[in-house]
């Protein structure tokens, strides 16, 4: 965590993944996150992967560093105060619905300066997620083993992730512009347009219409360069990857592939030298001679002639695996044990991915107790009395799960 957003307030309502992500990027920064869910917990409070006591994983890391507002939803006294509560703090995100009771433009009507960013399935309002985005853009027709020709789905959410980054971006250029116009106004982002045009910026939709076709499905192979999986004497599956011309020259130098390079560029009247489209058009003899020479090591000995040489590769790892590295996890500074989580199990948790030299790296903060804010969050933004306040949670309109 870093507090260069200190003094930035913003409403969170939203569950699962893309809209929780955008307020996590933020609270990592410093801003002051408040997640308002439902007594009890709303839709994703349990959501898998979840603890022998059903205590949300997924939860409890998406919602770190934020204040929690637990209200009852369902009754319109709870909505209401919802209402209030977002046009006190004027910046909102969410993934409800753009004609529901937090519309903009009803929330506008109280505070006209109100900035909204609202995650969407597709432009029209109607319902999308991750996988079925992923589905709709194509990607999972170049995904799973090249023999096999039906889709195949990845299980990374890249759009939910994507599409909260972006909206994390999107809420701190709408709050720069009411900085300098004084204007709110509302932001929408359509998971599906985040895919597609994510697609579109790496050349993907331009690729389709130039070649008339879909690309052919390349297994674990890389597109337009030599890449693919290999297995080394040992039985140790890694991937190896040259994307540029020293990369290249390395792992020839390293495998000592000279001379099998060179008499395939004579058998096929191709040089490969500064030509990374030849190589990968010609990838079939290149890997054969790499696969050859793989299978002569055993993979801590390949390992240390290619990191001699600059070749980029890397083992295949389960997460059990990954968790236990200490460039990934154990000595990395992006994460610290956090033992005061409200599931109660003591883990390594992430904070800001970004390094800020010379910026004190705090450690992450816990996530909340659904509710575990309410009382203040009513006093402090709110302006309520404790009467106000003890009357609200007698009644069961605010309340904590504590």
């Amino acid at each position: 965590m870093y507090d260069i957003l200190t003094g930035l307030s913003l409403v969170e309502v939203s569950s699962f993944v893309a809209s929780p992500t955008a307020g996590l990027y933020m609270a990592q920064f410093g801003a002051d996150v408040i997640r308002v869910d439902q007594i009890g917990g709303g839709q994703d409070f349990h959501r898998w992967p979840v603890t022998r006591q059903n205590d949300s994983l997924s939860w409890e890391n998406l919602n770190r560093a934020k204040r929690s507002l637990a209200l009852d939803l369902t009754r319109p006294e709870g909505r209401d105060l919802l209402v209030e509560l977002t046009r006190k703090v004027g910046n909102l995100v969410t993934n409800l619905p753009a004609k529901g009771f937090l519309a903009h433009d009803r929330l506008a009507e109280g505070r006209p300066d109100l900035v909204t960013v609202r995650i969407m399935g597709w432009p029209d309002g109607s319902v999308a997620l991750d996988y079925t985005a992923n589905a709709a853009v194509g990607y999972t027709a170049l995904t799973g083993p090249v023999e096999d020709p039906r889709p195949v789905n990845h299980v990374l959410p890249a759009w939910d992730l994507l599409t909260g980054a972006y909206a994390a971006f999107a809420m701190l250029a709408a709050v720069r512009r009411r900085e300098l116009t004084g204007e709110g106004g509302e932001v929408r982002l359509p998971l599906t347009d985040i895919a597609i045009g994510s697609a579109a910026n790496l050349g993907r939709v331009a690729e389709v219409l130039y070649t008339g076709r879909d690309r052919e499905r390349l297994g674990n192979a890389v597109f337009g360069t030599i890449g693919r999986d290999f297995v080394t004497r040992d039985g140790v599956r890694f991937m190896l990857v040259a994307i540029n011309e020293r990369q290249w020259q390395g792992l020839v130098k390293a495998l000592g592939i000279a001379d099998a390079i060179a008499a395939i560029e004579i058998e096929r009247g191709v040089t490969f030298a500064d030509d990374d489209g030849a190589r990968f058009a010609h990838r079939d003899a290149i890997f054969a001679a790499i696969e050859h020479e793989v299978a002569q090591y055993d993979h801590a000995d390949l390992a240390t002639l290619f990191d001699v040489n600059g070749v980029v590769h890397g083992p295949y790892r389960t997460m059990m695996e990954a968790v236990e590295d200490p460039r990934l996890v154990t000595e990395n500074p992006v994460f610290a044990i956090t033992a005061d989580n409200p599931s109660g199990f003591a883990y390594p948790a992430a904070g800001a991915f970004a390094t800020l030299p010379g910026l004190e790296r705090m450690v992450p903060a816990p996530a909340p107790r659904n509710g575990q804010h309410s009382e203040a969050i009513l006093a402090d933004v709110m302006g309520l009395s404790s009467g106000e306040i003890g009357k609200l949670i007698d009644q069961g309109i605010a309340g904590t799960d504590l």
